[in-house]
């Protein structure tokens, strides 16, 4: 049941986000793009975060540690939450990334199942899934 995917950016393997910048530092950003630097805003925008997220990789794996968050694509099927419930065991789902519930995991299933979830970074599931584990998900 542990099968956790690391990340890595692709196209479709991304999620949208909106951001609003001052003029000056937009102005910047244009001028590092036009000097050829970077091939655009977005490739400025991503190697600065990731820039960041290094910088701060010790203290991001500390905190995953401690809390016990799995880093990556988490997917959790039918068969993993039936083999949950055969062991008479709940979970609690701690994700930094993307979480995924599968479309055939019926509502009741779910709730018998999952105890709590908290992703840092996207959930998908069905809205019916999300809207019957709403109260568990933080």
């Amino acid at each position: 049941m542990n099968n956790v995917t690391p990340l890595r950016s692709k196209v479709g393997d991304t999620e949208k986000i909106t951001i609003n910048l001052g003029y000056v530092d937009l102005g910047q950003i244009d001028l590092m793009v036009q000097e050829g630097f970077y091939s655009n805003r977005t490739d400025f925008i991503r190697t600065a975060i990731r820039n960041q997220l290094a910088t701060h990789a010790d203290v991001v794996k500390q905190t995953m540690t401690r809390k016990t968050l799995e880093l990556g694509l988490r997917h959790y099927s039918r068969q993993d939450l039936e083999a949950v419930q055969r062991a008479g065991e709940k979970l609690h789902i701690q994700v930094v990334g993307l979480a995924t519930i599968g479309s055939d995991v019926s509502v009741e299933l779910a709730l018998a199942t999952i105890e709590a979830i908290h992703v840092l970074g996207v959930l998908q599931a069905s809205s019916e899934l999300k809207s019957a584990l709403a109260a568990r998900i933080y």
